[in-house]
């Protein structure tokens, strides 16, 4: 089912962890607040492309941007996007750029696809979030050390490609406030908002609602 929402611009986003990570970037970078940010009634990638023609029926639609995780392979997760927006009559490139999709067609409403961590390598949000961890941080390699320390003795209960939601969580609990959800470790700073990938997303995010870069 399409949640319903007051605004004309939205960005379609896999799960709420999505959800509070961008609040809290939008917060702190000072976003205006054109648009929303929604979680399909089931969650996920399916539901996410589901939702997309839905959307982009509606009666003063402006623009529409959707954030997805590569998981193993980006290249099939761009072919998916690109697949269901050519259906709907947009026109995409073969390869998708490191600063994410954002076009105008005339006529019709704005489009833009970022695929999670950062529109190059496999992963998820969790890979992006780490990426927001300062620089130089010793207690990320102490938690890699831990994750790879007790996989080598099988003692891990994660499958593998959750290694990442295992990282970020390790390093989390770890901080001043143990546990905090991501988001508001952004807003509390206990992450970089203005990592370079982070700057780098916003910027699409500018690009794609605001019509500017920031």
């Amino acid at each position: 089912m399409t949640r319903k929402s007051d605004k004309n611009a939205h960005l379609l986003v896999e799960g709420k962890n999505d959800q509070h990570v961008i609040w809290a970037l939008c917060k702190l970078h000072q976003v205006p607040e054109t648009f929303d940010v929604l979680v399909p009634e089931d969650g996920g990638l399916e539901a996410v492309l589901a939702d997309i023609p839905i959307r982009l029926k509606e009666a003063g639609l402006q623009a529409l941007g959707v954030v997805i995780d590569a998981d193993e392979d980006i290249r099939i997760r761009w072919q998916s996007l690109r697949t269901r927006l050519q259906q709907a009559g947009y026109s995409l490139p073969s390869r998708l750029s490191p600063n994410g999709f954002a076009a105008s067609p005339s006529n019709r409403p704005r489009i833009g696809v970022w695929i999670m961590p950062d529109n190059r390598l496999p992963g998820i949000l969790e890979n992006f979030v780490t990426q927001l961890i300062p620089a130089n941080d010793p207690l990320r390699s102490v938690a890699e050390d831990t994750l790879q320390s007790i996989e080598q003795r099988g003692l891990h209960r994660y499958q593998i490609p959750h290694r990442p939601k295992a990282l970020i969580h390790t390093w989390l609990a770890w901080q001043e406030a143990p546990g905090m959800p991501m988001g508001q470790a952004i807003t509390a700073r206990a992450l970089q908002y203005d990592a370079a990938t982070a700057n780098r997303f916003v910027n699409w995010l500018q690009t794609l609602f605001i019509g500017e870069e920031q």
